[in-house]
């Protein structure tokens, strides 16, 4: 977090002529700095101020911040308000009380980019929002292209991250990885290739992270190789590449982590490598939590898992689970499963067996137990609840568990079902799917990829693809080069001073005065005063 405000006070500066405009207020300010940002903040000169949520906590500051005069309170990343939010934080639970302490009237505005339904509710109900305007723009992230692609062993998976990278020369990218062991092997395999890289986790101590943070934000080296501890500080906007070198333990990590590319609207690829061994690895590392999380936590496993497996459109999968319809009757062109589209076959006869399985369990049960049901099997579990005496037990014997499987999820998706989140997933009826059980149409579906013989070549289908094209490649390098020497002087992150997007624009259309330059994309009048003349001089 500390990074991440740093990071935000340098862009806000970099739009202004002067730095007092916005300041942070952290435990790395010594007594002098705090003392500069107090009397800036009490001469109306700062405009915006940026606090962790432990800052707040403490008296003098609350004392303090009574005295200014605040227009608005922003609480950014609002999901760590809610235990059902991927990155839970307690003391985010009293921000609400220290607002008030500061001003109970002051009007509030709360920000994230990952809140599904549920989380959404709880961001409103722990922040008592009076009736509050509620803005959600789309989940979707046209500029992003999704690829699952299976683990078969160690050798070809590495062997395939340094094919891919070397296809993107000299761009930035970031690999996930479950543990801090694999970070180091990784960044050590991936330097012993000629890339760049550095390894990031919380086992290293913070000033040794701090370095390797701005070895990347500055460019210095183009792969960080994390755990999920990296990332909350990172507002880098020409990342072109997420690698999951493990899958994440929820779609929100995932959705977020992917979301680290391409924030500048240019391209940005997400390669995930998906194992059976590492769901399980997750699935251990749940078995000393208490009941209650290990069956949250179970839930978003399993949410992942269908993700990775999935036949269906990437992007309509994401953006179901975020609460957002997505068309996909035309391929959304960006991800692996429209660019290489299974054959559809019909199921509206099967798509009726399942509608009944539920009706004829009283909508009281998963996914899992309803295949139980259709396929006939005996279990303990169903033995105890008689279900082998029902109608409709053994229904689907004449199919397997993968079909069973992808024909709920795209029930799911197509709105004939919905899950009860609040009760781990329970499958529910909705209108249409009453509608269609009476009355039912075509049902085409896909059936999902279970890399059960992952042997398959990797290199198989793997496209490099350019960008959009500069006029003049030569100058695009020699205008690179001179931001990272900018950059170097000021002491600041390369995209601070133009962002990639900016020096593209500058290479297609040559400005020559400081009035072309201001109608170069994402450069204002205060960025050309304070760092235009050498880009012009070039």
């Amino acid at each position: 977090l500390i990074a991440l405000m740093k990071n935000q006070v340098d862009l806000v500066r970099s739009y202004s002529s002067k730095d007092d405009v916005a300041h942070f207020l952290n435990s790395t300010l010594n007594k002098g700095q705090q003392k500069v940002v107090k009397d800036d903040l009490l001469s109306g000169r700062t405009k915006m101020l940026y606090v962790a949520p432990e800052t707040l906590t403490k008296e003098e500051n609350i004392e303090f911040f009574k005295e200014l005069t605040i227009s608005f309170f922003a609480v950014d990343e609002a999901h760590c308000i809610s235990e059902w939010g991927h990155d839970f934080r307690p003391e985010y639970r009293r921000l609400k009380e220290m607002m008030d302490m500061i001003n109970p009237d002051i009007p509030i505005i709360a920000l994230t980019a990952t809140a599904t339904p549920k989380v959404q509710s709880d961001i409103v109900k722990n922040l008592g929002l009076r009736e509050p305007n509620i803005f959600i723009s789309s989940f979707n992230r046209p500029n992003l292209s999704y690829e699952v692609l299976p683990k078969i062993n160690l050798e070809q998976t590495n062997k395939s991250i340094v094919r891919f990278i070397q296809l993107h020369k000299n761009k930035s990218g970031i690999i996930y990885t479950l543990n801090r062991k694999t970070t180091e092997e990784l960044a050590a395999m991936l330097n012993a290739n000629g890339i760049s890289a550095v390894a990031y986790h919380a086992g290293l101590d913070s000033k040794l992270r701090a370095q390797r943070q701005d070895q990347f934000l500055n460019e210095d080296v183009h792969v960080i190789v994390a755990t999920i501890a990296f990332g909350m500080g990172i507002d880098k906007p020409d990342v072109r590449f997420v690698i999951h070198y493990n899958i994440p333990k929820s779609i929100e990590n995932y959705y977020q982590e992917t979301g680290r590319a391409g924030r500048d609207g240019m391209e940005g690829k997400c390669l995930l490598y998906y194992s059976h061994k590492d769901v399980s690895k997750l699935e251990h590392l749940m078995r000393d939590k208490p009941l209650s999380e290990r069956e949250v936590g179970a839930e978003l496993i399993n949410e992942t898992v269908s993700y990775a497996e999935s036949s269906v459109c990437r992007r309509k999968t994401l953006l179901y689970y975020f609460g957002e319809d997505f068309n996909d009757e035309k391929s959304c062109g960006h991800c692996d499963n429209c660019l290489n589209p299974k054959e559809k076959i019909e199921a509206k006869t099967e798509a009726v067996t399942v509608l009944k399985a539920i009706k004829g369990l009283g909508e009281q049960f998963a996914i899992e137990y309803v295949i139980l049901i259709l396929l006939g099997k005996a279990t303990p579990q169903v033995m105890m609840f008689r279900h082998e005496q029902l109608d409709v037990f053994a229904s689907g014997n004449d199919k397997d568990s993968n079909y069973w499987s992808s024909l709920i999820r795209q029930m799911l998706l197509e709105g004939l079902l919905e899950k009860d989140i609040l009760e781990y997933g329970v499958l529910k009826f909705t209108k249409k799917g009453e509608a269609f059980l009476k009355k039912p149409t075509a049902f085409k579906i896909v059936l999902n990829n279970l890399f059960e013989d992952a042997n398959a070549d990797d290199e198989a289908g793997e496209t490099v693809v350019e960008g959009a094209g500069v006029a003049d490649e030569k100058l695009l390098e020699m205008l690179k080069n001179l931001r990272k020497t900018v950059a170097k002087e000021k002491n600041l992150p390369p995209f601070v001073i133009f962002l990639e997007s900016s020096l593209e624009d500058m290479a297609t259309m040559y400005p020559t005065n400081m009035t072309e330059l201001e109608k170069i994309s994402g450069v204002s009048k205060g960025k050309s005063i304070r760092y235009g003349k050498p880009f012009l001089d070039i």
